[in-house]
């Protein structure tokens, strides 16, 4: 399959790259700094250039065209401004579905985070509180394409870089711990071979349920 993953040097999608590759697949990592690229190509994957602030629809459409699916892992990191995490958290998300849809791309992977359907807490960080709201909306959005997009949104708990375990709680409430960027790596490889997921909006931490009977069960 050729995959291609938007936030494509982030640490979830270099993971994802470097899986992908491993088993046969054709990842295209998206990135706007052109420094990257050899990061990207070590993963295993093609390095694209593209700004998904500033590119428009047709720009990226034709970046997505052939592909199998696209996975959202993009995100404006830590040290933005509220701002940024409208223009990419939000923003290039919906891109991107704009663009998946004009290229006939119909499997869209949204990697969330756990819990923005509640919004923020009233006394919540500004930057912090913009962040899930740029998420809430982007979900929200996503999950509006029903008739044009086979959509699923994966909303990890609290990221660490610990080794993955290969095991994991994976359901529609898993109440909010920790996962490693390894395990939600497999995990998205997982949600792409399953389509019983599509449509459906899954939490994720670490757990004690492998990787593989935790993508089956919420299948079913």
């Amino acid at each position: 399959m050729r995959i291609v993953i938007a936030g494509g040097h982030g640490k979830i999608a270099l993971r994802l790259e470097r899986l992908l590759a491993a088993r046969g697949d054709n990842p295209v990592g998206l990135i706007r700094n052109p420094d990257h690229a050899d990061d990207v190509a070590a993963a295993g994957a093609e390095p694209v250039l593209i700004d998904l602030e500033s590119a428009t629809v047709t720009e990226l459409t034709e970046k997505v065209m052939g592909a199998d699916a696209v996975v959202f892992a993009a995100g404006a990191g830590p040290g933005s401004g509220a701002a940024r995490k409208n223009t990419v958290d939000r923003g290039a998300a919906r891109l991107l579905a704009d663009a998946a849809s004009l290229a006939g791309v119909r499997r869209y992977i949204m990697v969330s985070a756990i819990g923005v359907d509640d919004g923020p807490a009233p006394d919540a960080e500004p930057v912090w509180a913009a962040y899930v709201e740029a998420k809430r909306a982007a979900d929200d959005d996503l999950r509006s394409r029903s008739l044009e997009t086979d959509w699923t949104i994966l909303r990890p708990g609290r990221l660490t870089d610990a080794s993955g375990s290969g095991k994991v709680r994976l359901s529609e409430k898993t109440g909010r711990a920790e996962v490693s960027r390894d395990n939600v790596a497999a995990v998205i490889v997982g949600l792409l071979d399953e389509p019983a997921t599509i449509g459906k909006v899954l939490e994720l931490v670490d757990g004690e349920t492998p990787i593989g009977a935790a993508v089956a069960a919420v299948a079913e």
